[in-house]
């Protein structure tokens, strides 16, 4: 019923096996703790098992979503957009942070008009900060949406992972860790460990947007995807992120690590992509990590 993808993983001294689970895409209104009961239901899940899920995945379904056609751009909005986007990013911050030729040219192309819509959103919802990022700002992403369509971060992460973790152990009766994921970075500082975006994980400062960002990549230093929220997961910090890290490259981008990629693969403008084009790309949201004794 459920395609997968397979993996044997080492952290420290323990071995994983992970499971990326294709499901069907999931749209708004989508009955995702159905399916996600069913995949678990179908792969036979164990107490102590790590249930990974997409935060996109699971807000996309929840309606967690903004039309930016109908967005009005403000001053500030349209300055970022043309200004700070094209040039200091285009020509600046992206190859000092070491981003991929392919980004830095769309950055220095960077859409004026749906762009400051874009940033006008991100001032709305994560501030100042965050809207001077590249991409992603503070969880905002219109990667594998169509039209003008962006996510928003989950405001309520931790409820949803205890509620995710109560409806498995109702329906299946097993006890499971869950793990809300973003596939955005978050950086070993060595003595701590810091996001440009907003987490309830203990153990990782929240703080800085685009300037952490930047200084993290400057630097170099190991980044992690970003685990949102965890409920029921007997983890320290340092092996729940290496997980998720192997969680993140299993499950791979659907269509594309962002909104440039999506539009180039289905050969349409940013905006141009559909409903009908996701839905036919493979997606996991769902990866779960058991570890062989």
């Amino acid at each position: 019923m459920f395609k997968k993808k397979i993996r044997k993983v080492k952290i420290k001294d323990r071995v994983y096996i992970v499971k990326a689970i294709r499901t069907s895409y999931w749209k708004p209104g989508h009955n995702y703790l159905n399916t996600i009961v069913n995949v678990l239901k179908t792969i036979k899940v164990k107490d102590y098992d790590i249930l990974f899920v997409s935060e996109k995945a699971i807000a996309t379904a929840r309606g967690c979503i903004i039309d930016e056609e109908k967005i009005e751009a403000g001053f500030l909005a349209r300055i970022i957009s043309r200004f700070w986007m094209r040039f200091v990013w285009g020509h600046v911050l992206g190859p000092l942070c070491g981003l991929r030729r392919e980004t830095i040219a769309f950055l220095r192309k960077y859409p004026l008009d749906y762009g400051a819509r874009h940033k006008e959103v991100a001032l709305r919802y994560t501030g100042l900060l965050n809207a001077l990022c590249f991409g992603s700002e503070g969880g905002i992403d219109g990667s594998n949406l169509p039209y003008a369509y962006v996510c928003l971060p989950l405001s309520n992460a931790k409820e949803e992972v205890e509620e995710l973790r109560k409806v498995v152990k109702r329906e299946l009766g097993v006890e499971v860790g869950v793990v809300l994921l973003d596939s955005d970075r978050c950086y070993d500082w060595k003595l701590f460990y810091v996001s440009p975006r907003s987490m309830s994980i203990t153990g990782i400062r929240s703080f800085g947007g685009f300037i952490t960002y930047v200084l993290s990549n400057f630097l170099k230093l190991k980044s992690y995807p970003t685990p949102v929220a965890a409920a029921g997961v007997d983890l320290n910090l340092r092996e729940l992120l290496e997980l998720a890290q192997a969680a993140d490259k299993i499950r791979g981008h659907g269509a594309g690590r962002n909104v440039w990629e999506m539009a180039e693969r289905f050969g349409t403008s940013l905006i141009g992509v559909t409903w009908d084009m996701l839905e036919k790309i493979p997606h996991y949201p769902l990866v779960v990590a058991r570890r062989v004794k």
